[in-house]
Parts: structure tokens; sequence; C-alpha cells
């Protein structure tokens, strides 16, 4: 099983899009896909037309197998399960911060279906908390959108600096540029120093920034399925294609 957080320091980067999409693709290549919402807000869950699991605690996410695995719905797509967020995840801190092994409780929760899914998709809410240092040690890959632009590129350091701060691997870290637009100079610009400056760290493929992915919230469904022969829909595909390269089957 893999464990792939797709995560951001900053929001508004194409972080639960990325996840939802990659979540369709992975299971439409046959492997059996968890997508676990961990941001409050729940977008995740929306984009699958789900309603928040309300019943599901902090101490029943961290601490009861039974009240996990409970929470978990099956989407409209084959092999690919949702377990939606509801607005308790926001005390995940508090929650996490007087427990023992604070950092760790994430890594131990998800054990609770190891056996039944190739891969678990966490789709992580945007700052640096104990919770994310809990997705930092628990996945095998953090994936990280990153807008071409000097701020996006300021907390993408940011979040590598703290990641050598902690003594956690930045080899987990694979980026790829997100909402992406040809036509501004900026972006090109910021792409290509960004990727001078960590040329192991980007993915080659990058997503565009497109109306089909902003009308994911009408059509609630991957642009993957909804308009699968869209540049964005190839270019999620690309990603999809190109992280299994990195991390293997």
């Amino acid at each position: 099983m893999k464990i792939i957080a797709c995560y951001s320091n900053k929001g508004g980067v194409g972080k639960t899009a990325a996840s939802v999409n990659l979540a369709h693709v992975f299971a439409t290549s046959g492997r059996r896909v968890l997508l676990c919402d961990l941001d409050p807000q729940g977008a995740s869950g929306f984009y699958f037309r789900m309603k928040p699991s309300k019943k599901l605690t902090e101490a029943g996410f961290f601490q009861d197998v039974e009240k996990f695995t409970g929470a978990i719905r099956g989407s409209d797509f084959d092999d690919l399960d949702v377990l939606p967020a509801n607005a308790r995840f926001r005390d995940f801190d508090i929650f996490l911060s007087r427990m023992r092994d604070d950092r760790s409780r994430l890594k131990k929760a998800l054990k609770a279906v190891k056996g039944d899914y190739d891969v678990i998709l966490l789709d992580c809410p945007p700052n640096i908390t104990t919770l994310s240092e809990n997705v930092f040690r628990a996945a095998d890959v953090v994936l990280v959108p990153v807008i071409p632009t000097t701020l996006s590129q300021r907390t993408f350091d940011q979040l590598t600096d703290f990641f050598r701060d902690h003594d956690l691997p930045t080899k987990k870290l694979h980026a790829f540029f997100s909402m992406v637009q040809g036509i501004k100079i900026l972006h090109g610009e910021t792409m290509a120093a960004m990727r001078e400056a960590s040329p192991k760290r980007f993915l080659e493929a990058r997503i565009p920034f497109a109306s089909e992915v902003e009308r994911m919230g009408v059509h609630r469904a991957p642009v993957t399925a909804t308009a699968p022969a869209s540049n964005a829909a190839r270019a999620y595909r690309a990603l999809h294609d190109e992280l299994c390269d990195r991390i293997g089957p």
C-alpha cells in the first residue's frame, strides 16, 4: 500500500482537484483507492457527491477502528472509496496534542485499512500543524502543487526548510506546477527558476489553468471522468504516470 499526501502550506493551489483526479486515475488503472479527506471544508467528499460523516469524531478517527472504517463510503466509481471530512476535523490538532506519540497517530489509524487498498490519497488542509507532521511521517510521498508565482515559490521553500529542520526526509517531496497559464511570462520564468534550483524535486507534468477543472464543482465529479479528452484530464493522467514511475508500482 502506498500513502500519497497531496499537500501545500498555501491554499488555493489546486490541491483538492489534484487529489480527486488522481484518485480517479489510480482507480481506473486497476488500483483499489481510498481518498481520505483531512480538510474540514470537505471539498473532496463534495466532489464525489457525499455528505460529511458527522458521527466520526477526532477520537473515532484516531482510536476506534470500527468507527474509522464505518465512515468510509463507496463512490460512483469502481475501486474508489472516500472517507469524507466533517467540521470536527478542525479540532484534530487539539486532540493530537493531548496524545502520546502525537506525530505518528495518523499512520497508526491508516493501518486499519492497509489490506483493503493499494493506494491511500490524503487531501490535506493548507497549514503546518501537528496533523501536518503526522501526514509527513505517514506518507510515502508528499505531492505538492505549486502555482508558478513568487509567493508560491516562497511557501514551497518554507516547506522544504521545515522538512530539513525537523529531520524529515526531503526525498518524500515531489512537486508539480499547478494552474499554469502559458501566456504569462512570470509563470514561465518562475517554473524555469524553480526547476533550476531543485531539478530533482519537480515533476515534468504540469496542470493547466482550465475551465474544466473549475467546473468540477458543477459536475461534482473528476474532470478525468467528465472531460477525459481535455488538456486538464490529460495532464492529470500524465501526473499519475510520472508519479508511478518515481515511486514504483
